[in-house]
């Protein structure tokens, strides 16, 4: 005899009407960005749906410990509706964990626009020669082995200059920002990265304190509607000058943090990431089925 099949998709024939409409609601304003990106990037949805399995189960398997490998893929099974059969061939997949951080080249950008420094009466970054002189003057060079001596401070110029952050004068060999946010414009992976880190970040607070008895993140938001365009030119600036605020207070302490941990030898196993974001967009009506005409 051949055995039965076991059933694909969710246990139950388990759909949205099923969950509780709130957390339907939220799962919705989640999964929409992410279907748009989606879709802007030729990826289907049947890509799409395997990271999510991917994602099921790695998140499954980590809930269960070390002390559930018994019975782990039956577990897992359970817990996410996916066949046996599906959960071993996921949990058998190779993934090599992504690391989050920042490139050096971010590192470089935030110190020059936050370190007195290297601004000028008004708050703005100084243009740099590349090179120190023998008065030990602020240099691009001095800047970038002060974040790191792993990588080359020509490699590091020639990074931000490839993305459209700096510019390097070879006339004069001085080097100047070009902007005063780090958003490399010739670097779509590099955006995506950062889209990946930020937003996953962002995404990760939020549900932990949803999950938690008590929340343990920081995670609030300023909203309003009936706005004119007018109106949100004024509210960019608004956003725009907080943000370097935050920016001009943050770093040099977060700095400062990390030298003092590194003096009393403290295990410095934690990261933190601060985020600000602003979003805008017309109060529209929710979208409604789908028509289609046959000739």
């Amino acid at each position: 005899m051949t055995p039965p099949s076991e059933p694909h998709g969710p246990a139950g024939g388990e759909g949205p009407s099923s969950l509780d409409p709130a957390l339907a609601d939220a799962l919705r304003a989640v999964l929409a960005p992410l279907a748009r990106l989606a879709l802007a990037r030729g990826v289907s949805c049947g890509a799409v749906e395997e990271l999510l399995k991917e994602m099921f189960v790695d998140e499954a398997m980590r809930a269960q410990g070390a002390s559930a490998s018994g019975r782990m893929v039956s577990r897992i099974s359970v817990a996410t509706g996916l066949n046996r059969r599906e959960v071993t061939r996921l949990t058998r997949a190779e993934r090599a964990p992504r690391a989050v951080r920042q490139p050096p080249s971010s590192e470089v950008f935030a110190r020059w626009i936050t370190d007195p420094a290297l601004r000028d009466v008004d708050g703005r970054p100084v243009e740099l020669p590349r090179l120190p002189d023998e008065r030990g003057s602020p240099s691009f060079e001095t800047l970038a082995r002060s974040v790191t001596r792993d990588v080359h401070p020509r490699s590091l110029l020639d990074e931000l200059c490839r993305i459209g952050v700096a510019r390097h004068d070879e006339a004069t060999d001085r080097v100047c920002l070009l902007r005063a946010d780090f958003v490399p414009d010739a670097d779509r992976g590099g955006m995506l990265g950062f889209l990946g880190d930020n937003v996953g970040d962002h995404l990760n607070a939020a549900v932990a304190n949803v999950t938690a008895a008590v929340p343990i993140h920081f995670e609030q938001a300023v909203f309003a509607d009936e706005l004119s365009e007018t109106a949100l030119v004024a509210v960019k600036a608004l956003v725009r000058d907080h943000w370097l605020a935050l920016v001009h207070g943050a770093v040099p302490a977060l700095e400062a943090l990390i030298e003092a941990d590194r003096q009393a030898g403290r295990a410095q196993d934690r990261r933190v990431r601060i985020g600000m974001y602003s979003y805008a967009a017309p109060q529209t009506a929710p979208v409604g089925p789908a028509e289609e005409s046959t000739p």
